[in-house]
């Protein structure tokens, strides 16, 4: 009776082994998929003019150095506001509050917020930014609407990184006749960057690949403009220009070339976080 009742239990847990393995071997040969087949068909349309230029309706030439200079102009401008925010908000709710209910809800508000659409965040942004503050349709509105998405995600990614820093770290401080802020600035802070890293990459990719809430707050205009005179004019970023030639000029050359230009970066800035990460954990240990 008992072998037979090993041999069940060895089936079973070698069939939860196959399928664990068939999911992992799909969920990569769907992401190599995507990156083959986005690269493979935007890459050819890539070319210098597309990448140094701005489009021109009286030649019909097209480029998308306005979506490049627009999409990082949104991206330094909503880290600018999201990171101080999040950060701050996690070091409250874990050093500092005492509350255990008011935790609870702001916790239940975040994870609430990040379960919410982004047409909805749209809306709400061009109603509040757009409309009621009278910023009109710009770059700022639309940053400001991406602080509000993203948000939860560095608050809660910061949160459970510095429940990770060891109590002992802190006592320690505090035995040594550290103040509590600086215990947080020297000890904890440090401590805890992976968590913040982490939070700006998730960040930083939804910023890349957010639209739905750019299109009501951001606009579709192709200006070339500077930093401070960019995010205070409208202006369409990559994905929103994806969108544009994709759907309204059927363009799907430049599309590809798009799709394929937001992976790369993706990419790039994926590897250029985790580097900063092991340079500081690495200064961190010496």
């Amino acid at each position: 009776m008992n072998s037979q009742m090993s041999v069940k239990r060895k089936t079973v847990i070698v069939l939860l082994q196959v399928l664990c393995q068939g999911c992992a071997a799909m969920t990569c040969g769907l992401v190599l998929f995507l990156l083959v087949y986005v690269l493979a068909k935007g890459i050819p349309n890539v070319s210098v003019t597309l990448l140094t230029t701005k489009p021109s309706y009286l030649t019909g030439q097209i480029g998308i150095l306005p979506d490049i200079l627009n999409t990082i102009y949104i991206i330094i401008a909503a880290l600018a506001f999201v990171l101080p925010l999040g950060v701050g908000a996690a070091v409250y709710l874990t050093e500092y509050a005492k509350n255990k209910r008011i935790v609870a809800l702001i916790e239940y508000a975040a994870e609430t917020l990040s379960g919410i659409p982004s047409i909805i965040y749209g809306l709400v942004g061009m109603l509040f930014f757009c409309q009621f503050l009278n910023m009109q349709t710009s770059l700022l509105a639309g940053a400001l609407t991406l602080v509000i998405m993203n948000l939860p995600t560095v608050m809660r990614t910061t949160q459970e990184s510095l429940k990770t820093v060891p109590r002992s770290y802190r006592e320690g401080a505090f035995g040594l006749g550290a103040g509590k802020w600086r215990v947080i600035r020297t000890v904890v802070l440090p401590g805890c960057i992976d968590g913040v890293i982490t939070g700006c990459i998730l960040s930083v990719g939804r910023i890349l690949g957010e639209s739905a809430a750019l299109l009501f707050t951001a606009g579709f205009a192709h200006a070339l403009n500077g930093f401070f005179d960019g995010l205070g004019s409208a202006g369409a970023t990559l994905t929103v220009a994806l969108y544009v030639y994709a759907k309204e000029q059927g363009e799907f050359g430049v599309a590809f070339a798009i799709a394929a230009i937001l992976m790369i970066l993706t990419l790039v800035i994926n590897l250029l976080a985790m580097l900063a990460g092991r340079a500081l954990k690495r200064r961190q240990n010496l």
